[in-house]
């Protein structure tokens, strides 16, 4: 019988603490696996349960403070016992880890194409410069990053370009192993659907093994052939994709299947067939499925002023390139991120921004905070022009208009506890003393489902999972009683479950504060739970606007049948 690539054997991770005589806490408790040459598999659970320190502890990139137990071996060899050299050559090489969040890959001091040309001279100095770059441009091609971008900044990249380029990283070395964290979390559904497609290509080309760490079951049920459910740091079910997905035997898993299809079986007449077949799923699940007019609430009537009017907005950016470029080039490349955009926010109403990554959602939202002025164009809030308003002044609209950001980890000081930054907007706009601002960050740690309150209050950023960095930045947003939340992504890192508990508070703090949301999302599925309108994105303009239902049913433009063609259907992965 010949030996598994990748084995785990009874693998315990604990992080040190800081309290002498506390009881160890286990992050991953008793893990055992294995994964063949050209193996799929997908390790899927709540944010927190572990999956995350599982992949790095097999990498050995964990503190050096970290407890470990257990064995962990790629070829037969035990990855415990190699040295500082076999350790760097091991990774890139023979695993390859693609992150849950890029900003921590790419060094913010080096162009794309530095980075890529960096990771080639550190495994392969006998290839030239000239060898190198035309690799390089080639796996970037692969990830659809276009050559015109191979001297720009981490900084000038979307989140999900930013992703693309973590995912080129991990595989300009043909490594054996691919540990992916998340890869597609940034990314719509068209262009996930490429990545993964290419993943699992090379998969099957240089049978190579992949571990794809998700919450998406639908993705992972797609694209792996079997699937691993983590849970409080123990693996509770593993099989075959067919058998998880078709009858689930843990609780846990059971729950993850009906929060995931309740996301999709929403108002099924709006959806055309496949959400009928979620919503069928559903009821033979006992998932209860709320009416849809109780999950769209608020329609905009044209009898009420807009909130938010958006007017002929543009934002575009001049690529300089190089001295040498200055003096040949006559005229320098201009990139046109938003591009004459027009539309109306009402009170009450939730608005949907869908497209793919980089078509200019993020830079959109940042122009409508005027934390960018755009190059034409109006925007008024409440009847006022902000373009015009100078800084002071939009500093104190900002209290009614907040934003929780793509990118937690972005947005959180990591040198500040919780409970400090989620006060520190009161304290910004003199809303709180010291003694009320502790009680309303506390009241909303348990909003948000961070509890115990004391807990949370006093811990760091760095000692949170992805998810729950999350919930403290929608914490923050919310803090101020804002009446506009522009959300750039809320839920994108979150397990189905802890999605549908944080979209249903949004939708309760939207009925107790009168809240108006501007939703972005590369998940259609979530939109459509959550929005009464969408406004689909693409190359900078939007190209089409309607009700949900509307969209769903019946899509007009291109572009939109495309994303609807390729959102996973879990309904459909069961039949």
């Amino acid at each position: 019988m010949t030996e598994s690539l990748f084995c785990v054997e009874n693998l315990r991770v604990a992080y040190s603490s800081s309290q002498l005589g506390k009881k160890l806490s286990w992050a991953v408790n008793d893990v055992s696996f294995t994964l063949d040459a050209g193996e799929r598999l997908g390790l899927v659970g709540e944010s927190g349960c572990g999956k995350s320190t599982l992949g790095r502890a097999a990498m050995r990139l964990l503190p050096p403070a970290t407890q470990i137990e257990g064995r962990v071996t790629f070829a037969g060899k035990s990855v415990f016992d190699l040295n500082s050299s076999q350790l760097r050559q091991f990774r890139g090489e023979a695993i390859a880890l693609v992150f849950q969040d890029p900003m921590t890959r790419l060094d913010p001091l080096m162009s794309i194409g530095e980075h890529c040309l960096e990771t080639l001279r550190a495994h392969q100095p006998q290839l030239s410069r000239r060898q190198s770059k035309v690799r390089a441009m080639e796996t970037l091609e692969a990830v659809k990053i276009p050559e015109n971008r191979w001297d720009q900044y981490p900084h000038e990249f979307s989140g999900g370009m930013r992703q693309r380029v973590a995912i080129a990283l991990a595989l300009l070395l043909n490594p054996k192993l691919i540990v992916a964290d998340e890869p597609t979390t940034s990314l719509d559904v068209t262009v996930a659907a490429q990545i993964l497609q290419e993943l699992t290509r090379l998969c099957r080309e240089r049978d190579m093994a992949l571990l794809l760490i998700s919450h998406d079951l639908a993705m992972v049920g797609e694209y792996c052939g079997k699937i691993a459910v983590m849970y409080q740091g123990k693996i509770v079910e593993t099989g075959a994709v067919e058998t998880i997905l078709r009858q689930p035997s843990h609780k846990y898993t059971q729950s993850l299947l009906e929060a995931a299809l309740h996301l999709q079986a929403i108002g099924g007449d709006e959806g055309g067939e496949e959400a009928e077949e979620a919503e069928e799923e559903a009821k033979n699940l006992n998932i209860p499925i709320p009416d849809s007019q109780t999950t769209n609430n608020q329609q905009p009537t044209t009898n009420n002023n807009p909130l938010l009017k958006i007017s002929n907005v543009k934002q575009y950016f001049t690529l300089e390139g190089n001295f040498i470029e200055q003096l040949f080039k006559k005229e320098s490349t201009v990139i046109k991120a938003v591009d004459d955009v027009s539309f109306s926010l009402y009170p009450g109403e939730v608005l949907g921004l869908v497209g793919e990554s980089g078509c200019g959602k993020s830079t959109l939202s940042r122009t409508i905070l005027q934390l960018m002025r755009p190059t034409s164009g109006t925007v008024e809030f409440l009847g006022e022009e902000l373009t015009k308003l100078n800084r002071q002044s939009l500093r104190s609209i900002r209290r009614q208009i907040q934003m929780v950001f793509q990118d937690p980890n972005a947005c959180l000081n990591p040198l500040m506890k919780v409970g400090e930054s989620i006060a520190d907007p009161l304290f910004i706009h003199h809303l709180a003393d010291t003694t009320q601002a502790k009680s309303q960050v506390k009241e909303m740690l348990e909003r948000v489902g961070l509890t115990p309150t004391n807990d949370y209050y006093n811990r760091y950023p760095g000692e949170l999972s992805g998810g729950q960095q999350q919930r403290v930045a929608i914490a923050r947003a919310l803090i101020t009683r804002p009446n506009l939340l522009i959300c750039d992504e809320p839920v994108s890192m979150l397990d189905a479950s802890v999605q549908t508990q944080v979209l249903e508070l949004m939708q309760e703090l939207k009925a107790e504060f009168n809240l108006t949301y501007l939703f972005i999302t590369h998940d259609l599925w979530v939109a459509r739970f959550f929005c009464d309108r969408i406004a689909v994105m693409n190359s900078g303009q939007i190209v089409e606007i309607g009700s949900t239902g509307e969209l769903f049913t019946n899509p007009q433009h291109p572009y939109t049948q495309t994303l609807l063609e390729a959102a996973p259907l879990l309904a459909k992965q069961q039949g």
